[in-house]
């Protein structure tokens, strides 16, 4: 009979599951786009800042974030930019002979040099998630072993746990920086603690992302959980509801023993 009550490794994403970074990604996102384009509405670019909260959900990695705010610019319909991001981000992409790692070094070097020379107005826009950083210092105290797996720079996550005086082990931190899938990563973890695939729960808010671990067969006894207090939809609750593979987990719920988060 497989343990599901409780995990003996529990790995979780950062955004969007410990951490609330939207305001300081939309800060971000304007800062990188006023250096990609030089069009006449970057003095205005602020009033998109709700369209982008509520089409976070789309976002896969940070360097589509400016694109984002461009579709917007460029006024693309929104119900479009959800159902079809990745055509709107490829054909944006195209158009404007962008270079995705461009994109992305811009980015990083926005946040690295808003780091360096402000830290405390970039600590300040990030939000821990109400109970979080308590229920992760009671895991850490506990037999579970816990780990991060993100595709934030693992260097940042660092930064804002340290400024929350959270002791997590640096090791058990897999940034944007180990250059893979996340379910890569899972398995690297397994293998490294020699732990069976049903002892390993995930706590992710990308049902994609969910999905693509699902899709690895020595994966198939992984424990998924899609966090409802992250960057996701109704719409998306509905389908993991639907969904006897996956757990639709609530802070609520997260606070609580392990024997309360399974739904199925």
């Amino acid at each position: 009979m497989q343990n599901t009550e409780q995990p003996k490794i529990l790995a979780l994403d950062f955004d969007g599951v410990i951490c609330n970074g939207l305001k300081e990604y939309f800060q971000t996102t304007i800062r990188t786009y006023q250096k990609v384009w030089s069009d006449n509405n970057q003095d205005n670019l602020e009033v998109w800042s709700d369209s982008f909260y509520q089409l976070r959900p789309v976002i896969e990695t940070g360097w589509e974030m400016p694109i984002l705010l461009r579709a917007l610019v460029l006024e693309y319909d929104q119900e479009n930019i959800e159902s079809n991001w990745h055509q709107i981000c490829s054909e944006i992409v195209e158009k404007e002979n962008l270079n995705k790692q461009q994109v992305m070094s811009e980015l990083d070097g926005v946040r690295d040099h808003w780091i360096k020379t402000d830290l405390d107005n970039w600590l300040a826009l990030h939000e821990f998630y109400p109970g979080i950083l308590e229920k992760l210092g009671q895991l850490l105290a506990s037999s579970t072993l816990l780990y991060i797996v993100t595709t934030k720079e693992g260097r940042f996550v660092k930064q804002l746990l340290k400024q929350q005086n959270l002791s997590f082990p640096e090791e058990h931190i897999f940034g944007k920086e180990v250059k893979q899938p996340k379910y890569e990563t899972l398995r690297q973890i397994l293998t490294m603690n020699q732990e069976n695939t049903n002892h390993l729960w995930f706590i992710e808010d990308l049902l994609k992302t969910l999905k693509s671990v699902q899709t690895q067969s020595d994966l198939s006894q992984v424990k998924l959980f899609l966090a409802d207090w992250g960057y996701n939809t109704s719409k998306t609750h509905e389908i993991v509801k639907e969904d006897n593979t996956i757990s639709l987990l609530s802070l609520e719920k997260f606070s609580q023993d392990f024997s309360e988060w399974i739904t199925f």
